[in-house]
């Protein structure tokens, strides 16, 4: 099965979140069911970073949207990938949705609309005339119109949109129709239309034969006024008619911290010298004081969702009963400001990293005893499975994937309300459990043992793109 891959980031070449993961590692899983091509915008960072780019198509201009060319390259243990190469649209600083300032590029509507409608045409076998695909897998709103360009234009290839995150819409004025080439007979509540504009997202979500998202518990969850982002009802009908499917996420086999070259120690269960060596680095690292108490880690985008705000709330007292708290990553400059702030106030027990490291990131799963995940909402998440593969207890929000990855009181500890006094709940469990060394023990020996291996997600993946390519 021939099989086109749609995605703004993955981690060979560009990270924003978690997607880049997903989008390096899920079609690497799907190579023996598939042949799967990844196509991607040609950023600067991406263009940059492959030797040789062989120019097999191009697109003509579509309403607003320039021209573009086609390059096909490989990552370095041959995966193919096409490169959208069009430098006036992605040829620029900063990530690829905004600028170095984190602000969303103002044409964002004709970046991601020449994306999808490049990929229709690539699909469709118009672009690569030496490739076509039977089925598209888009991500995330950015490339949620590839199902709506495929239908516009009468092409009968099936697809399948991936909702990473319902949250990110990608909603623009009612005039971005025009400027992206969408029929104005799309324009309607059955359509691309929301609350007369223009929403990316919903386009594919009507428009895709089936539609994934990243955890069994947050396809539910997104059927729901609570968490539907407006679009439950949608989502209802898809799910009734059995067109939403719950996938969890897995993680890179590299999680493991006996073979990690990242860390500074390798170890396995049972070698807690190994575990505290770590603990030490990164105290050393983020110059917090000698402590005997436990490390929180919490390494995640700065964002609202992420429920920052409750471990800010809850600092006092973790740092009172004797832990620390160390914080990476980056995203709302708001956020951003009070982690900083915190620190300074309290430099011995607050380390705080703006930006994201990879090694870093492992470092700190590592030398942690836990992870801090209050997520108000988490589709699916990945830290708390590296966490608990780095022997890092996760206390996690009891929702979506966390819901679903957690044992709680074996692997770590659930809460149920996104709230500082739920929060600190599991954080006393936790203070208690880093009390009594054989429960600790047993619990990070079963977290260290959990498997969260693509290979599954991959097999269910398999199955689904058989069931929409040849529908029963």
């Amino acid at each position: 099965m021939k099989v086109l891959f749609v995605t703004t980031e993955i981690d060979d070449f560009v990270r924003v979140g978690g997607l880049a993961a997903v989008s390096a590692a899920l079609p690497r899983a799907l190579r023996p069911w598939a042949d799967v091509r990844i196509l991607l915008p040609g950023y600067r960072d991406v263009v940059e970073q492959f030797t040789h780019i062989q120019i097999v198509g191009q697109c003509a201009p579509l309403a607003d949207m320039p021209a573009c060319m086609l390059g096909r390259s490989s990552t370095r243990d041959g995966m193919p990938v096409y490169v959208l190469l069009c430098p006036q649209l992605y040829d620029r600083p900063g990530n690829p949705y905004g600028d170095e300032s984190g602000k969303d590029w103002p044409d964002n509507d004709i970046r991601f609309g020449r994306l999808a409608s490049a990929a229709a045409e690539l699909a469709a076998g118009t672009l690569d005339r030496n490739w076509a695909a039977d089925l598209v897998h888009a991500n995330d709103w950015q490339a949620a119109l590839v199902p709506a360009y495929l239908a516009w234009s009468g092409v009968r290839v099936p697809s399948i949109l991936t909702i990473h995150n319902l949250a990110y819409q990608g909603i623009f004025p009612k005039d971005s129709l025009r400027r992206i080439g969408a029929p104005e007979s799309s324009f309607h509540i059955d359509g691309v239309e929301f609350y007369d504009k223009l929403c990316f997202l919903k386009g594919g979500l009507v428009y895709a034969s089936h539609l994934t998202t990243v955890s069994g518990t947050y396809a539910k969850e997104i059927t729901t006024r609570e968490f539907g982002c407006g679009l439950e009802g949608l989502l209802r009908i898809r799910s009734d008619a059995a067109q939403l499917t719950g996938i969890l996420n897995g993680i890179d086999e590299s999680w493991d911290p006996r073979f990690c070259a990242q860390l500074a120690q390798p170890f396995g269960a049972g070698d807690w010298q190994g575990k505290q060596a770590n603990a030490d680095y990164v105290r050393k690292q983020f110059g917090l004081a000698v402590s005997r108490g436990p490390v929180f880690g919490l390494v995640a985008r700065l964002v609202h969702q992420k429920g920052i705000d409750l471990v800010l709330s809850a600092a006092d007292e973790i740092i009172e009963a004797g832990g620390q708290i160390i914080v990476a990553g980056s995203g709302e400059p708001g956020i951003e400001q009070a982690l900083v702030d915190a620190h300074r106030r309290r430099p011995d027990a607050i380390g705080v990293a703006i930006g994201f490291n990879d090694g870093q990131a492992r470092r700190i799963f590592a030398g942690s005893d836990f992870t801090l995940m209050p997520s108000r909402f988490e589709p699916c998440g990945l830290s708390q499975m590296y966490a608990q593969r780095f022997g890092s207890l996760p206390i996690g929000h009891q929702t979506g994937g966390l819901a679903e990855t957690i044992t709680d009181g074996e692997t770590g500890f659930l809460f149920t309300q996104p709230s500082t006094e739920s929060f600190l709940g599991g954080v006393r469990r936790a203070f208690s459990t880093f009390m009594a060394k054989d429960r600790l023990d047993s619990m990070r020996r079963s977290a260290m043992a959990r498997s969260f291996s693509w290979d599954l997600s991959a097999a269910c993946y398999s199955t689904l793109y058989r069931k929409v390519v040849v529908p029963l």
